[in-house]
């Protein structure tokens, strides 16, 4: 038997917030595939790595010229792919936070 949730069982259990700027919308979001990390990419052209343990920011990614537009994580969970609306790609180290392209 399958149970589904309803919208009024859900419940916010923790907010993130750290991009900065008039300018911080957050454009897309995406889990580590053991769920241990969640990336954010935003209006601010940065990306933000979360420890979803401790529930805190432990990095920020710089590198884009204009707004991130998607953030995807390899299936491996080593590697995250940033896109901006400059339809430019960047591919991150996620240990390091080191850019590799």
């Amino acid at each position: 038997m399958v149970s589904w949730l309803t919208a009024a069982q859900w419940r916010c259990v923790q907010t993130f917030t750290g991009h900065q700027g008039l300018q911080s919308g957050v454009n897309s979001v995406a889990f580590s595939s053991d769920g241990r990390l969640l990336a954010s990419g935003s209006d601010d052209k940065t990306v933000k790595l979360w420890d979803l343990q401790a529930m805190r920011e432990i990095q920020t990614l710089t590198g884009h010229r204009v707004p991130v537009r998607q953030v995807a994580f390899h299936n491996k969970g080593d590697i995250l792919a940033s896109a901006s609306f400059d339809r430019t790609i960047n591919l991150w180290e996620v240990t390091s936070g080191r850019k590799i392209n």
